[in-house]
């Protein structure tokens, strides 16, 4: 939800309102916020985008992210914490959009894919994922972006989607095996065409 200042530009709360509001001191101030913020936003923009299928409703959650994160306390530990609770917030926020009943499902959405890297890389890398991508799971995406993308271990995963570590294990060894069956199939296809 945004919110208008009096400037007519959206803006995100004040990282001192809302820690007035909740009564305590800031964990961190308006500076080390916009820090945090440039650092974090790239990658969770990204995982939003991939796991939903959806840019517009990743910006969305992601905005809503950033809101529950500056009105929260924090944990501690510094930046690593910081990220890898912001990501909770982001995958229990997106599971609960999951679950509201809607006309349509989030799989009809097409899917954009955020590459990192050069733009040739991009480009490949666009071209054979993403249909191998849209044949997945939306948890199967999830689980996969934050092994592969942000580089998580299965015990941060499991902190981040709430599953247990064994959990993360098998259903990330399962995930990797479907994109890789579909990833062949696509060469075999490719192959077949050339």
């Amino acid at each position: 939800m945004r919110k208008r200042d009096t400037t007519g530009e959206y803006a995100i709360p004040n990282v001192e309102a809302c820690a007035a509001a909740r009564g305590d001191e800031p964990s961190m101030d308006s500076d080390a916020f916009g820090g945090f913020y440039q650092r974090s936003a790239p990658g969770l923009r990204a995982y939003l985008a991939r796991v939903s299928g959806n840019p517009a409703l990743a910006d969305d959650l992601m905005q809503e992210s950033y809101v529950r994160f500056l009105c929260a306390s924090h944990p501690e530990g510094g930046e690593v914490n910081y990220r890898r609770y912001l990501y909770r917030i982001a995958t229990n926020l997106l599971r609960d959009h999951w679950r509201r009943p809607r006309a349509a499902s989030i799989d009809d959405v097409p899917e954009g894919f955020l590459a990192v890297g050069d733009a040739s890389s991009r480009i490949d890398s666009q071209a054979m994922l993403d249909p191998a991508m849209a044949q997945m799971r939306p948890r199967d995406r999830q689980l996969l972006w934050l092994a592969h993308a942000e580089g998580y271990s299965h015990r941060e995963i499991a902190e981040i989607t709430g599953l247990r570590e064994g959990s993360v294990r098998l259903l990330l060894y399962r995930a990797r095996r479907k994109i890789a069956r579909l990833l062949r199939g696509q060469m075999v296809t490719e192959r077949r065409r050339g």
